[in-house]
């Protein structure tokens, strides 16, 4: 069925939305939408998170998950839910963009990329500060779903190691926040999406690539790259949020059924997100590239160069609740 044939019988059946009667114990459907193709990482999770909800529940509640934006594209889940159209949609943290600007801060180079304190997002002040945002968007977060912590930088003619490697290099930026750091050591970052940069490389409009490490293993990197820096030079959370009605229309049963599940999907994320970064470093090296893990000392240099730039942006971005976040998240202990 097309996109729009779905939407339209969504908005038909948006009635859900709408509280049950007290004590109704019928049966219950969650369209859970998404963008990420069926392979990824997020995907498979979400997936089991399905079939969690239908064991605990005993098939009571269930959740069709939509991925490869099979139900609605990525910038029409957020106002598809909050209408009530269907019931929840996951987003990559920085597609809230300006909408809901703090949502950024986990992207501020080297910020938030240790992952004993990212094992700690889940329940933390800093989390339930960002759900608080999400509810004044008429959303409902339901989990986070980390998703990685470490990019690559790869490249043909030499590798990117010191800072002065990145001078004058055409390289792929993410967005107009994280590129502060790309052009402060003298790089020309050009935002484009994912797909796009493999064909930009090869024909040259690119000089050097930015990408997480399990797309420059699914887009082939290594064909067309001799060189890779694996740094953990920001990190991307996930997350599903749902619709405040419909959820307030579930039973305490059925909510507690949703949640149980949840909270083991964001455990289960962490692990096979850590997994999956491992893999791909493996399978690059298989592949032919040469692979270069950032040192702390490098880690430590580029930090001091690449970070403030892009705090000083996030700031300008997000002058009510920027200085907060960014307090949230250095708050979480690392043990």
């Amino acid at each position: 069925m097309h996109r729009r044939h779905l939407l339209a019988a969504s908005a038909l059946l948006a009635a859900p939305a709408i509280p049950r009667a007290a004590g109704a114990q019928a049966a219950v459907t969650m369209r859970l939408s998404h963008q990420f193709p069926p392979s990824h990482h997020n995907a498979r999770v979400m997936q089991s998170f399905a079939e969690d909800v239908a064991a605990r529940s005993g098939g009571q509640v269930q959740v069709q998950v939509f991925p490869a934006e099979q139900l609605a594209r990525a910038a029409e889940n957020f106002p598809g839910v909050a209408r009530g159209a269907f019931e929840a949609a996951a987003a990559v943290n920085f597609q809230w963009g300006t909408t809901l600007p703090e949502m950024n801060a986990v992207t501020i180079p080297y910020l938030f990329t240790d992952i004993a304190r990212i094992r700690r997002f889940p329940g933390s002040d800093a989390a339930h500060f960002l759900e608080g945002l999400l509810e004044r968007r008429a959303v409902r977060n339901l989990m986070w779903l980390y998703t990685t912590r470490q990019s690559i930088f790869t490249s043909n003619r030499r590798p990117i190691v010191n800072l002065e490697d990145f001078r004058g290099l055409k390289i792929r930026g993410l967005n107009a926040l994280t590129d502060h750091a790309l052009t402060a050591v003298g790089a020309a970052p050009s935002s484009m999406p994912g797909p796009e940069v493999p064909q930009a490389l090869q024909s040259g409009v690119l000089d050097a690539g930015l990408t997480d490490l399990s797309a420059a293993v699914s887009r082939r990197f290594y064909e067309i790259q001799r060189f890779g820096t694996v740094a953990p030079y920001f990190s991307v959370i996930s997350h599903v949020y749902v619709n405040p009605r419909w959820w307030g229309g579930l039973s305490a049963a059925h909510r507690g059924f949703i949640e149980a599940a949840a909270r083991k999907a964001e455990q289960d994320q962490m692990t096979v997100t850590e997994e999956t970064a491992a893999a791909a470093v493996g399978e690059l090296r298989a592949r032919g590239m040469t692979i270069h893990e950032q040192t702390e000392a490098e880690t430590a240099t580029w930090r001091a160069a690449m970070q403030p730039p892009v705090v000083e942006a996030f700031l300008r971005m997000a002058p009510d609740g920027g200085s907060r976040v960014m307090e949230l998240l250095r708050g979480i202990p690392a043990a």
